[in-house]
């Protein structure tokens, strides 16, 4: 009894000196700041025995408990870990409950559930709650993300706004001038207010403005019978052809997407982007803007814009929403007109890092003894898009070194690397794969990136090199590790000389991950289990998860992807197998009996720790 009693007298006594040491909001200009002062500017006495009178109509009433009181009584923190959060919050301009979140104390969500308590708020979970454009559009973008603010819906008179910090200065009276309607703040976690960002300021109006303008000027051109005038609509920068490619890239960039398709069908043009390894549509545009859309694209890739009748291929650079693109363009001639296809390289994406790929730990185990080999040939294998570009970019982060003469030949040259020599392909001036990889061989290489072997005649310059004490890396359309033994048997390379240089496969593929947000259980059919258990996965599982769709991942139930890999090495044993033409089954039984773990097995191995689905690998990596 006399401990119970102690216990909460010091606790009384640390939470006033915690009020009284932050009566004041800790925040600095341009600081982006978590809602949880541990008591309101308003209050006068320590502690919080005075609970201050709301100063504004539908803002925060606080209830003049500290913060850090109230979660020292919740047993979410300690007394020596609010000590150390404070200790850290001491000039660092931030609220307690952005270091507390920061240390890794409590979560976000954890810290918006106290704040609703402590200022008398709704939480509203922008996850799920469907959000009404024109509500939504009444707040200009640029003043939503200054007030981290989100208009959700109308109730009556009023607008309900998700703010992530309702103690913002004068937020209240600036989100009422700015709407024009009176406002009631609901409370949101920071982190789903920028994510919502992207989602509901979507360049649709200024697509609108674009597209009357352009059918205003269609109109024109036709009663004036003046058909000149196209080409300089394709050119002027201020046109609204230029406008709508700008706001595809852009809206693509918000997308995370890795492709553009530009589609003419019969009663418009379709715009759909490749998210997650998915394709969505996201906006259709009037059939007549097809041939003027794709005029303006290859004028930006410096292609020929007046042959439409066969295929054309060029690149651009262009920078979207503070991105670096480079970008492959593809157009191809169909029923309906053009179609072209967008390829969409980020430069400003991070470089990972060999052991950031997602390997399980025998696998990079496995592939990390391959590429320290200082001759020999290491091969990506996957269909188009599955992530061989970046698995070669991080092996080569591994291996260079200032000891080494690193030299890569790519098409195109997607990172690039301060402390290595990168080639990039021009098939005009005649360097080619094949005739680009022959001169490096003259620059003394200790070791070679090839980005692609698309011939024989690269595949065998390839193999030379290996044979000949060089380390090269390349990359091979096929299905797994064991089919691209096949298909340098294929290209015409002798047996012999593919054991002798080849040092192992890496066979890999990109499957979608669960969408954290919105992860939820579900049961799966007699067909996705029978597919699981057959292949290895926990007979005993009773939970599965998937994702049942919310803003955040678009309703798709994914976001972002996983790699999934399979290492085949080559064995004394194997090499036996290869010269005497052994077929792919048995190839591919003595590499799993030698310990290769297989797609199926490694995707598998995902949904047992329920980050994708049992359709998602089915749909994926389905091997028999």
């Amino acid at each position: 009894m006399r401990l119970t009693r102690t216990r909460k007298d010091a606790l009384e006594e640390f939470g006033q000196a915690i009020a009284q040491r932050f009566a004041e909001p800790a925040a600095t200009e341009g600081t982006t700041i978590l809602p949880d002062d541990d008591r309101p500017a308003a209050a006068a006495a320590p502690g919080g025995s005075e609970p201050p009178a709301p100063a504004r109509e539908g803002g925060p009433v606080h209830s003049g408990r500290p913060l850090g009181e109230m979660l020292v009584g919740r047993g979410l923190v300690s007394e020596g870990q609010l000590r150390d959060a404070l200790t850290a919050q001491t000039g660092s301009g931030k609220r307690l409950g952005h270091i507390l979140v920061e240390l890794g104390l409590i979560g976000e969500r954890t810290l918006v559930e106290v704040l609703a308590e402590q200022l008398s708020m709704e939480i509203v979970d922008l996850r799920r709650v469907e959000l009404d454009p024109e509500v939504a559009a009444l707040l200009p973008e640029e003043d939503a993300r200054r007030l981290g603010a989100v208009p959700v819906r109308r109730d009556g008179g009023r607008i309900e706004v998700a703010v992530g910090d309702p103690l913002a200065e004068n937020l209240v009276e600036q989100l009422i001038e700015l709407l024009a309607h009176p406002v009631r703040l609901l409370l949101a976690a920071r982190s789903d207010i920028d994510r919502v960002f992207d989602r509901i300021y979507t360049p649709a109006a200024d697509l609108g403005d674009a597209l009357r303008i352009f059918e205003a000027r269609l109109e024109a051109r036709r009663a004036t019978a003046a058909p000149e005038t196209q080409v300089q609509t394709v050119v002027d920068e201020n046109a609204p052809i230029v406008k709508v490619v700008n706001l595809i890239l852009e809206q693509a960039v918000r997308d995370r997407a890795s492709d553009v398709h530009i589609e003419p069908v019969a009663d418009k043009v379709r715009i759909r982007v490749r998210t997650d390894g998915a394709l969505h549509e996201v906006m259709a545009l009037p059939p007549a803007m097809g041939p003027s859309l794709i005029s303006r694209i290859k004028v930006m890739a410096d292609m020929n814009i007046v042959e439409r009748r066969k295929p054309q291929d060029g690149q651009m650079a262009v920078e979207v929403a503070g991105h670096e693109l480079d970008v492959r363009v593809s157009t191809t001639p169909v029923v309906f007109g053009e179609k072209c296809v967008l390829r969409l390289l980020d430069k400003s994406r991070s470089m990972i890092e060999l052991s950031q790929l997602g390997m399980s730990a025998d696998t990079y185990e496995r592939y990390h003894d391959l590429v320290r080999s200082p001759y020999g040939m290491v091969i990506c294998a996957g269909p188009t898009g599955s992530g061989k570009t970046t698995t070669l970019y991080a092996t080569l982060s591994a291996i260079v070194d200032d000891a080494f003469n690193v030299v890569t030949i790519e098409d195109p040259v997607e990172y690039v690397f301060p402390r290595i020599s990168q080639i990039q392909i021009n098939e005009a001036a005649g360097l080619t794969f094949a005739s680009g990889l022959r001169s490096i061989l003259r620059q003394d290489p200790d070791a070679i990136l090839v980005g692609e072997i698309r011939d024989v005649e690269t595949a065998r310059i390839a193999v030379q090199a290996a044979l000949t004490g060089h380390f090269v890396m390349s990359s091979l359309h096929a299905t797994d590790a064991t089919s691209a033994l096949h298909r340098f048997i294929d290209m015409g390379i002798e047996s012999f000389l593919i054991a002798s240089s080849l040092l192992g496969v890496v066979g890999q593929r990109l499957i979608r991950r669960i969408c954290q947000h919105c992860a939820e259980p579900y049961r799966p059919t007699a067909e996705e289990r029978s597919f699981f258990e057959r292949g290895g996965g926990d007979t005993a599982k009773a939970q599965f998860l998937h994702g049942a769709g919310c803003n955040f991942c678009g309703q798709t139930g994914f976001y972002d992807r996983l790699g999934i890999y399979e290492v085949l090495a080559v064995t004394d044993e194997m090499k036996e197998l290869i010269v005497a033409g052994a077929p792919h089954a048995e190839l591919r039984r003595l590499a799993i009996a030698q310990g290769m773990k297989t797609l199926r097995e490694q995707a598998v191995r995902l949904v047992n720790e329920d980050k994708t689905t049992i359709a998602e690998v089915l749909r994926t990596v389905y091997v028999l």
